[in-house]
């Protein structure tokens, strides 16, 4: 067998490091100009993503999604609204009733808000919200989540077969510049997780 010599070994995990580099900075960078794309894209429902609530209360990343929602709808870029999200902490309301409750305040009609409140992750949430869609024969999403969650979301529910277009909060709790470099390497790291196992 040949054996290879220090120098190589050396040369070969270096192209092997840059090249994971840069898949790793492309797919970032991906990620960043994707969640900030604006479309007027128009459809029968938004699915809004869950997050935390805060007692009775969507927590700031939640409201912010369902202002967004609220917007849509109320700018007839969509009929109806789904919220997805179960329960978070034991004595707190489902994720998706907290929002249900939070649109109806707001003056989004009851008949036109669906829930879903069983998911736990991004992938349940769409998958529970195609299965509810279904019922009312809904085809066509705007999936609404922050702008750096984006391209995941959207690639996992044209995995599941949904016709499904972005719709980022044009305003997101993640302001600082730490914050949204944590939220963006994370994002990285699921969104490049999710090509290799698609879980």
């Amino acid at each position: 067998m040949p054996k290879f010599k220090p120098r190589w070994v050396k040369l070969i995990l270096l192209s092997f490091l840059s090249a994971l580099l840069l898949a790793i900075t492309s797919t970032a960078t991906s990620i960043y100009l994707y969640g900030n794309k604006i479309t007027d894209t128009k459809a029968e429902a938004a699915i809004v993503l869950g997050a935390a609530v805060w007692g009775e209360e969507p927590s700031p990343v939640f409201r912010e999604r369902i202002n967004h929602a609220i917007n849509l709808y109320k700018n007839q870029n969509v009929t109806k609204l789904i919220f997805t999200g179960g329960v978070g902490e034991i004595n707190e309301p489902a994720e998706a009733i907290v929002g249900k409750k939070y649109a109806l305040a707001n003056k989004v009609k009851v008949t036109d808000i669906l829930t879903e409140t069983e998911s736990r992750t991004t992938s349940q949430n769409l998958k529970n919200a195609q299965l509810v869609a279904s019922i009312y024969q809904l085809n066509k999403f705007l999936i609404v989540s922050d702008p750096l969650h984006m391209k995941r979301a959207v690639l996992m529910a044209r995995h599941l077969g949904m016709d499904a277009y972005p719709s980022p909060t044009p305003t997101t709790r993640y302001r600082s510049f730490s914050s949204q470099m944590q939220f963006l390497i994370r994002e990285t790291y699921f969104y490049l997780v999710y090509l290799v196992f698609k879980i």
